[in-house]
């Protein structure tokens, strides 16, 4: 799953040297990751209206195994 934001990010940014994926909390049924991006990025990963934040999600929700839970948020 980190694999797969770094991958997404690194492609969406212009700074792809400075984004860095980290499990903040995993457990059995649950994950978060959070995602930190160059200040000037963040508006690239975020979108318009979230749009971008909510794709990266889905795909993340869509990659996930049944009744897993996957959760990003995207730090300062």
């Amino acid at each position: 799953m980190e694999k797969l934001v770094e991958y997404v990010a690194k492609a969406l940014v212009d700074h792809p040297e400075n984004v860095v994926v980290e499990v903040t909390h995993d457990s059995e049924n649950e994950m978060e990751i959070a995602l930190r991006v160059d200040p000037e990025d963040r508006g690239r990963v975020i979108g318009k209206n979230g749009r971008t934040a909510h794709a990266i999600r889905t795909l993340l929700a869509a990659a996930a195994p049944q009744g897993r839970a996957v959760m990003l948020e995207i730090v300062d």
